[in-house]
C-alpha cells in the first residue's frame, strides 16, 4: 500500500478529483469522506472557514472563463430534478434517472427541442461527469460526490429550484419506462454488490491516496447567494465552474494548473456527520485552525479571502488588494496555508498567484508513475491518468512552438512570458500533426477545459489557439523545465539541446 502526505495527496485530488478510499481509511486533512455503504469511500478537499471561490466577485477578481457555462448550469439543474426525487433526505448521493429523461427535462427548462440544443447538453453532461459533479454510466446520470458540499443552508434554495423546474412532457406509452430502464442499469451492481465488500481489504491495499482517473473538470454547483429565479442561474446560487488541477507532466507542458471558481465548496459542519441514503458525509481533521487561531477575526477573514484568490484567479492578483498579499507576516502564513496543499505563492511584479510546489508536484508524479507500472486500478479521480495523453502533449507543443517558441525567436515576445497574441490556427495543427481528427478534437477540448489553451478569435479570420491562463501558474524551476522542452521540441539537433542534454544527463 502506497502511502501519501497529506500534501501530496491534495495534490492528487486536485489533479485527479474525489481520491478513492478503501474500506475504513481516513480522509486527509482538510478533506471530507464521503462513505459508501460498503464502507470505501472518496475524499474532497473542503475550504478554510466555510468560504467560497465567490469571494472573487467581493474583490473584483475575474475567474477562469468557462466554455458554455449557461448550458452547464441548467444541465445540472435538470440533473438535480431528475435525481433528488426524495427531498426529505439531503441531494446526494440521490437517486439514477435516465439520461434521456435529463435531457427532456433539460429541453422543458429552455424550452426548446432543436438538435444544436441536444448536443450542447450532452456536452455538458459530459464535462459534469469528468468533473465529478453527476457520475454518468449505463445509461443513467447520478449526482457526483461534488454534490455532497453543499451546505445545508441552501437546501431551502435547490429545493426552490426543483419546484421551477418544469416537469418534461413525454409520451405516455414507451418502449421501455424509466423504471425498467434503471432497474436493468443496476442489476449488475446489485449482484455484485457482496463480491465487493469480501475484496474491501485488498481495495484498501490498492486504492488508498492513489486515485487512477483523468479529470479535465469544468462543472458547477449550486450555493446559497443566487436566486432560482434568474433565467441565467437555474440552479439556485449556480456559481461558476470548477476546476482541478492535472498532476504536472514532465514534459511539455511544466506545470499546468486548471483552476477556477470553485462556488460550492464550503466547508460543512463537521460537528456530526450526516447520513443519507447511499451514504454518509464524515467531516475530516482541521487543517488550518493552529495557524488562523491566532489572529482576529479580520485577519482570518483576510487569509482566507487572499487564499482564496490566488487559487481561483484567472490572473496573478494584485497585492495591493488583499491585506492578505500585503502584509509580510500575513503573507508568510498564506504560504504556508497553501504548503499544506502542496501548493506555493508565485510572484508577478506586485501580483500574486498560487501554484504547484515543485516537490509536491514531484512526489505525486512518482505516486502516479508506480500507480501505472503496477496496473493499480482506481476511482473516479486520481494521479495513473490524471495526466496529459500523448496526443494532448503533442498538440500543446504544437501550439508553445508556433505561439510562444517562434514569435519569441523572431522578437515578437519578450522571454519571460507564456502570454501570446500569436494565435495558432487549427488548420496549422492539422498540418504538422499526425494525430487523426478525432483525436485532435478531442486533446483541444482536454486542453481548453483544464485552462492549458485557450481559442481566440481574430477578427474575421478564424483564430486559433494560445496558451491558457494556468501558465501564469508555473514556477521557476518549472518555466525552466518548460523552457528547456520548447527547446528540444523546436530544435531537437541544435547545439542548445545538445548543451540542454548533456546538463540533464550530468545531472
Amino acid at each position: 500500500m502506497i502511502r501519501t502526505d497529506d500534501a501530496t495527496a491534495h495534490v492528487l485530488a486536485r489533479a485527479g478529483g474525489p481520491l478513492p478510499l478503501g474500506a475504513g481509511a481516513a480522509a486527509p486533512a482538510g478533506m471530507l469522506r464521503l462513505t459508501r455503504p460498503d464502507s470505501t469511500g472518496e475524499a474532497l478537499p473542503v475550504w478554510p472557514d466555510g468560504a467560497t471561490p465567490s469571494l472573487l466577485e467581493e474583490h473584483q477578481v475575474a475567474p477562469v472563463p468557462v466554455e458554455r457555462a449557461g448550458e452547464t448550469r441548467r444541465v445540472l439543474a435538470a440533473c438535480l430534478r431528475c435525481c433528488w426525487t426524495d427531498q426529505s433526505a439531503d441531494p446526494w448521493p440521490g437517486d439514477p434517472a435516465p439520461v434521456e429523461l435529463v435531457l427532456d427535462t433539460y429541453r422543458a427548462l429552455i424550452g426548446r427541442t432543436d438538435d444544436l440544443m441536444r448536443n450542447w447538453a450532452r456536452g455538458a453532461l459530459r464535462r459534469l461527469h469528468d468533473s465529478a459533479w453527476i457520475v454518468m454510466a449505463d445509461g443513467l446520470v447520478t449526482l457526483g460526490p461534488r454534490c455532497a458540499l453543499w451546505p445545508v443552508k441552501s437546501y431551502a434554495q435547490l429545493k426552490e429550484l426543483v419546484r421551477r423546474v418544469p416537469e418534461p412532457e413525454r409520451a405516455a406509452l414507451t418502449v421501455v419506462a424509466d423504471a425498467d430502464i434503471i432497474a436493468a442499469a443496476t442489476a449488475d451492481t446489485t449482484a455484485v454488490a457482496a463480491d465487493t465488500t469480501a475484496v474491501a481489504a485488498d481495495t484498501t491495499a490498492v486504492a488508498a491516496d492513489t486515485p487512477l482517473a483523468v479529470d479535465t473538470p469544468l462543472a458547477v454547483a449550486a450555493t446559497a447567494g443566487t436566486t432560482a429565479a434568474d433565467p441565467e442561474s437555474p440552479a439556485a446560487g449556480a456559481g461558476a465552474p470548477a476546476r482541478t488541477d492535472p498532476v504536472p507532466p514532465p514534459a511539455p507542458s511544466g506545470e499546468p494548473d486548471p483552476t477556477a471558481r470553485h462556488d460550492s465548496s464550503p466547508e460543512p459542519d463537521a460537528a456530526a456527520p450526516r447520513v443519507r441514503l447511499g451514504g454518509q458525509v464524515e467531516g475530516g481533521a482541521a487543517e488550518f485552525d493552529d495557524l488562523l487561531g491566532g489572529y482576529d477575526e479580520r485577519r482570518r477573514a483576510e487569509l482566507v479571502a487572499a487564499f482564496m484568490a490566488v487559487e481561483h484567479a484567472a490572473e496573478p492578483v494584485p497585492e495591493a488588494r488583499f491585506a492578505g498579499l500585503r502584509d509580510p507576516a500575513l503573507r508568510h502564513t498564506l504560504g504556508e496555508m497553501l504548503a499544506r496543499r502542496g501548493r506555493t505563492l508565485i510572484p508577478h511584479r506586485e501580483r500574486w498567484i498560487s501554484g504547484y510546489d515543485d516537490h509536491a508536484a514531484a512526489r505525486a508524479a512518482r505516486l502516479s508513475d508506480e500507480s501505472v507500472s503496477e496496473g493499480r486500478p482506481g476511482g473516479r479521480g486520481g494521479a495513473g491518468q490524471a495526466r496529459l495523453g500523448e496526443a494532448a502533449k503533442a498538440v500543446l507543443t504544437l501550439v508553445l512552438v508556433h505561439s510562444v517558441a517562434i514569435p519569441r525567436a523572431e522578437g515578437l515576445l519578450p522571454e519571460d512570458t507564456w502570454a501570446s497574441p500569436h494565435p495558432t490556427p487549427v488548420d496549422e495543427l492539422r498540418r504538422h500533426t499526425q494525430v487523426p481528427i478525432g483525436e485532435l478534437e478531442a486533446a483541444l477540448r482536454t486542453l481548453r477545459h483544464a485552462g492549458l489553451l485557450t481559442q481566440v478569435k481574430a477578427g474575421e479570420e478564424a483564430g486559433g489557439y494560445v496558451p491558457g491562463p494556468q501558465f501564469h501558474r508555473l514556477t521557476p524551476a518549472a518555466r525552466r523545465r518548460l523552457q528547456e522542452e520548447l527547446i528540444l521540441a523546436a530544435g531537437p539537433h541544435t547545439p542548445l539541446a545538445g548543451a540542454v542534454r548533456a546538463r540533464r544527463s550530468a545531472d
